[in-house]
């Protein structure tokens, strides 16, 4: 579920989008973006969930539709940075022009590989350095830096524009202010409680991806529909709230459970 969430006007669902259950869901935001863009409707912010931060997908996003995914990105996962102790890659001074490496200890690399692809779609190409185990085996430093058998230590990065905006989105996402406007996607767990719970979503009518897709969309029109008729403008929001519909008289009766909608919903 894609959807608005904006603080001063009513959240409308702008994109469903339905894929197989053994497919990962960070492979449906490509599309989305696209239709998105054939709508006229993309964001300038994307609030998405940890699957979808990737480097590939945020270098993608903001390359081909200027839009900025805002999520939780996968921290440095090397034992060093684990550890909060010794050389992890960060510590290593990168030159891409040169390209080299050279080490907290004022070591240059001796071999430069890559970018390789990886095995991945979803993940960055890998440029690896290798330093020579000349130089690493009587370094003072090593225990600090490697535990490799071989004494000598491989670093791996991404190409310099996908690194760079790994650096940039890691040190963002520690910001107060990036948490603040994070946490406006809490929403949208009240919005797949409201379809799950109060549409049935979760239970289809037809058979195939493309009849249940097509359940889906009717099942979010029929949402925005509902919010876009029930909810006041910004200017009446002060004032009492309104009776409720007849459609809502109508399912209270029927003892139907209509759960609360979030308003403030990210993709």
């Amino acid at each position: 579920m894609t959807e608005s969430c904006d603080e001063n006007d009513t959240n409308v669902i702008t994109d469903v989008a339905a894929t197989g259950a053994t497919e990962h869901d960070s492979r449906a935001l490509p599309e989305i973006h696209h239709r998105l863009a054939r709508r006229r409707l993309l964001p300038a912010e994307h609030l998405i969930d940890s699957g979808c931060t990737t480097l590939v997908h945020q270098d993608r996003a903001l390359r081909f539709h200027q839009v900025e995914l805002v999520g939780p990105v996968r921290g440095n996962p090397t034992r060093q940075h684990r550890e909060q102790g010794g050389f992890g890659r960060d510590d290593f001074r990168i030159d891409f022009e040169q390209r080299r490496v050279t080490c907290p200890q004022g070591q240059t690399s001796r071999a430069w590989y890559g970018p390789y692809p990886t095995s991945s779609p979803q993940a960055a190409p890998l440029i690896v350095v290798k330093f020579a185990k000349s130089q690493c085996g009587p370094c003072p430093a090593r225990s600090k830096c490697t535990s490799s058998r071989a004494a000598s230590r491989s670093v791996g990065f991404p190409p310099k524009d996908l690194l760079d905006l790994q650096r940039r989105a890691r040190a963002e996402h520690n910001s107060a202010d990036r948490r603040s406007i994070y946490a406006l996607r809490s929403g949208v767990e009240g919005t797949v409680n409201e379809l799950v719970h109060g549409h049935e979503m979760r239970r289809c009518r037809y058979r195939g991806l493309a009849k249940t897709h097509v359940q889906h969309v009717l099942t979010a029109i029929a949402v925005n529909i509902e919010r876009l008729s029930t909810d006041s403008s910004p200017a009446e929001r002060g004032r009492p709230p309104r009776q409720p519909t007849a459609f809502q008289t109508h399912l209270n009766q029927q003892g139907i459970p209509r759960p609360r909608s979030w308003r403030f919903v990210g993709g």
